[in-house]
């Protein structure tokens, strides 16, 4: 029963040191975000509004890093932006292209709609023509038959 006890006794204080290194860790990741509880605890003789003063300082300098490690980002890797602006100019030239095929299309369509339009006269002025000299035919052959041609 005693080898059990110091068994569970062993785990448990495994356990607690691994529970504890994890804490640690995880203090450490939220170092950088305490709250304002926080700070009250590690500064009791602080006002809230130093604590506030305390805690923005630490937010600017948080930024600050987040904006200085994209800074050294994007000089270790100007290619991604070279790309995408190559990227950008290449579809600009594309759109560029496209615009003026639909202006030269949309010309030649108007052209062809105005040529359309005056076949269309023509084709209703030959169909009158026509009807009028088949009639002056229908009339002459008539003519004709009565004379006793």
């Amino acid at each position: 029963m005693d080898k059990d006890i110091d068994i569970w006794k062993q785990r448990n204080e495994i356990l607690h040191k691994k529970v504890n290194r994890q804490m640690a860790e995880i203090k450490d990741l939220n170092k950088k975000s305490e709250t304002i509880f926080d700070l009250a605890r590690r500064f009791p003789n602080k006002t809230y509004r130093e604590l506030e003063k305390y805690r923005e300082a630490d937010r600017q300098e948080e930024a600050g890093a987040c904006i200085m490690g994209e800074m050294r980002k994007d000089r270790e890797e100007p290619s991604k932006f070279e790309q995408l602006q190559h990227e950008l100019d290449r579809v600009k030239k594309e759109n560029n292209d496209l615009f003026l095929r639909i202006a030269e299309l949309t010309e030649v369509e108007e052209s062809h709609h105005n040529m359309n339009g005056k076949l269309q006269v023509r084709i209703a002025e030959l169909e009158e023509d026509n009807k009028k000299i088949s009639k002056q035919v229908g009339d002459q052959v008539e003519r004709a038959r009565k004379a006793g041609l």
